[in-house]
């Protein structure tokens, strides 16, 4: 049985070292990218903007939209109703602001999630001459050189769309915000140079407005639930490259308690089955993998001896290893493209360093909850993922609006 045991802590050797590897391409893809000028691509773009409910400083992140080094452009918030608390911020950040903005009531959906309906809804207001489309999540807080970065790559007409991600910055630092952040980081890192691995977050996309509309991507979202993942497959079909850009990464300054964070993770993780099952089958093998290796062999160090106990030690020590430079690597280069956040990055370093051994636990979890249910509760309205393209709305509960994407 010993021996099966190694068998596997083998594979799991094996396997971290690609990890590393990937994280020493990681950084050099950070670098080489952020030591490019300045692009001097600035077609009119509209930015869409869905809001539901208030975010943790709403104000803050939205008024980090009208501060882009850009020089022409309008924003589109899209709310499902007038009363949403969230109107009272977008008016006041919309009178403060030097650039054009929208509020579209988009109503209630009833077939699709109601972001998805709230982009459907906005794509029919932008303006005529915009060139390209702009999704950011109310969430997200971008840096003043975010829309000119995120458009830059689609002055090449064969680039699909261009994306950015999140990093969790926690201000209380409690274990569940690191844990979070640590949980989002290994996806976080999947994105890379690899245009054909890369994939769409929601929360920072650009796309051209002739692949949109080429694509007919406003219905292809008729019916679902993840934005993203939708233009991800789409993309995919057409053969379209996705370019990750490491200049947009986006901070979403917020905490989060254990609640919220089994909610967040495990409603990632029911939308990634339905949406890329494949990626969920791989995150379930996977951090069982890792779990059952890891875990058990700390466990049988207090019941072998002699060659046995150093045998498992070794394969432990070098796991470990592994997995720490990785995340080392990765906050180094998530550092480079959000130096305003330094500090607070500073602080994320044992976390990072130590909660990546834990965080497969948490996969495991949210996998097998994944596995037995296809209901997910998104901003207080409560869904059923039927399949890709078919969304039914269960309940809603507009007094607790969550605040977490």
């Amino acid at each position: 049985m010993i021996f099966l045991y190694y068998f596997f802590a083998a594979v799991l050797v094996f396997l971290g070292y690609k990890s590393l590897r990937g994280g020493i391409e990681y950084l050099k893809f950070f670098e080489t990218e952020l030591a490019k000028p300045e692009s001097k691509f600035t077609p009119f773009c509209s930015i869409i903007v869905p809001c539901r409910g208030l975010d943790q400083d709403l104000h803050e992140n939205l008024s980090a939209l009208f501060q882009q080094n850009f020089p022409d452009y309008e924003i589109l918030f899209v709310i499902d109703d007038k009363a949403d608390e969230a109107v009272k911020v977008i008016e006041e950040v919309s009178r403060k602001g030097a650039k054009t903005a929208k509020l579209v009531v988009a109503g209630k959906a009833t077939r699709s999630s109601q972001k998805v309906h709230n982009l459907r809804q906005a794509i029919l207001k932008v303006s005529e001459k915009s060139e390209i489309f702009v999704f950011v999540d109310s969430d997200a807080r971008p840096s003043k050189n975010w829309l000119r970065n995120l458009v830059a790559p689609l002055q090449d007409e064969t680039i699909g769309c261009a994306t950015g991600y999140r990093w969790f910055v926690s201000k209380k630092n409690n274990f569940a915000s690191r844990l979070r952040s640590v949980w989002n980081a290994s996806i976080a890192s999947a994105l890379g140079a690899n245009v054909k691995r890369n994939f769409c977050w929601g929360g920072s996309t650009a796309i051209r407005r002739d692949v949109f509309e080429r694509l007919n991507l406003r219905e292809k979202w008729r019916g679902t639930l993840s934005d993203d993942f939708t233009v991800t497959r789409a993309m995919s079909e057409a053969n379209l490259p996705i370019h990750f850009v490491p200049q947009c990464l986006t901070a979403n300054v917020e905490d989060c308690n254990g609640r919220e964070l089994l909610e967040f993770t495990t409603r990632q993780m029911k939308i990634t089955r339905i949406y890329a099952p494949h990626l969920w089958k791989a995150s379930l093998i996977g951090s069982f993998l890792f779990t059952a290796v890891f875990w058990s062999g700390i466990v049988l160090l207090f019941f072998v001896s002699n060659f046995h106990f150093w045998l498992t030690l070794t394969f432990l020590l070098v796991i470990f290893a592994f997995g720490f430079v990785k995340a080392w690597l990765r906050l180094k280069a998530v550092k480079l493209a959000l130096n305003d956040y330094e500090k607070e990055l500073n602080h994320q370093l044992l976390s990072h360093l130590t909660l990546w051994t834990i965080s497969p636990l948490l996969y495991f979890y949210n996998c097998l909850c994944a596995l037995f249910s296809r209901k997910i509760v998104w901003r207080g309205i409560e869904y059923n993922l039927k399949s890709a393209t078919e969304t039914e709305i269960l309940s809603t509960n507009n007094r607790q609006l969550e605040s977490i994407e």
